[in-house]
Parts: structure tokens; sequence; C-alpha cells
């Protein structure tokens, strides 16, 4: 029978690395839902404080059909250095979905060490995706989810990095046929006086 240790890992891995499948493929592509799509690349203006480009053009026509204003594009002006490097806002909305993709099909499908790294780097992701939020001053509610996954995903490394604890049955040492305890459980430690 599996430990609960490693049910915990496994549930965590699966639904971790399938939550961020889904975020990242919706960062990609609108088919799995347009909705969402659409708010991660277009943020609505208030109509009232828009201004028109145009002088002919009317405060109640469709806005969004003459001023896109991509949800990305004010980490890009936030961070100077992004610009500098040539890194557009669309480029950065793809190269953050298709690291969630890769990290959470690594985290659902593939056993062993690259779980943690694709951990890992999910982690160091929504850390960076955090601070884009507070950069631009972004409230709370729309960050949330991340702050939630960050926490999730640094509990299951934690878990998953810690060593597994042997039955009592294997903590005895064989030497010459006899079964000996191990030498840091038979003695006590140093500096310290055992009380019976």
């Amino acid at each position: 029978m599996a430990s609960p240790r490693t049910i915990t890992i496994v549930a965590l891995s699966v639904a971790l690395g399938l939550f961020f499948v889904f975020m990242g493929t919706i960062k990609l592509t609108p088919r799995l839902s347009r909705d969402a799509y659409n708010e991660m690349v277009v943020l609505h203006i208030n109509p009232f404080q828009w201004k028109s480009p145009l002088p002919s053009v009317s405060h109640t026509m469709s806005l969004a059909a003459w001023f896109q204003k991509r949800a990305y594009k004010s980490y890009v002006r936030a961070l100077p250095m992004l610009k500098k490097m040539g890194v557009s806002s669309i480029l950065l909305r793809k190269s953050i979905g298709a690291l969630e993709v890769a990290c959470g099909i690594v985290m659902t499908l593939v056993p062993g060490r690259p779980k943690d790294v694709a951990n890992f780097l999910l982690l160091l992701l929504v850390l960076a995706v955090l601070f884009f939020h507070q950069l631009v001053g972004d409230p709370l509610k729309r960050y949330a989810h991340a702050l939630v996954f960050g926490i999730l995903l640094t509990c299951r490394l934690l878990i998953a990095r810690q060593p597994e604890e042997l039955p009592p049955e294997k903590r005895m040492l064989s030497v010459n046929g006899d079964e000996q305890p191990l030498i840091h459980e038979a003695a006590p430690e140093k500096g310290k006086m055992k009380v019976s």
C-alpha cells in the first residue's frame, strides 16, 4: 500500500499539473474558453476615461474596435528592461503560457526528478507573476489564485524533498548475523543525560 506521503505528492502533482496545463492553454489559444482568453488578452477601458485619437469618433462606438490594451502590455511597460530586450506583450504571454503547459505536462505525466524541476520552475514563474501584479498595482482579486497555487507548489516541493521515513523493522542494522539498532538510535546524544 502506498504511504500517505506518496498519495499526497501524486494528488498534488496531478491537480497542479492539470491546472497549469489548462491555464497555459488559455493563454495560448481561445479554444478552451474564449471569455477567459479575452480577459487575459484584452482589458476593457472605462468609456468615461477614454479619449478618442480621432476627433470624429464618437464615445458611444465600440471602444474595443478602436483601442485594445493588452493585459501583458502593462507588465512590459512597467519593466523597461523587457522592452529593451525586445520582449513584446504577446511574446511574454505566449512564453508564460508555453512554460505553464510544458511544466504542467511534466508534473502530470513524468515520474521522478523532472517533476521536482517542473515544480521549481512553476514556483519561480508564480513568483514572477506575483511580482508583475504588484508592480502594476493590480488588486488582490486579480492575483489571489497565483498566491494559492504558489503555496500549493511550495507544499508539494517541501513534501517531495523530505526523506522517506523507514519503517521500524528496517531501522535495524545486521552485523555478523546479529541485528543491532542503528547507532544514532542506540546511543543517546552527546551532552545529554538519559533520565529514566
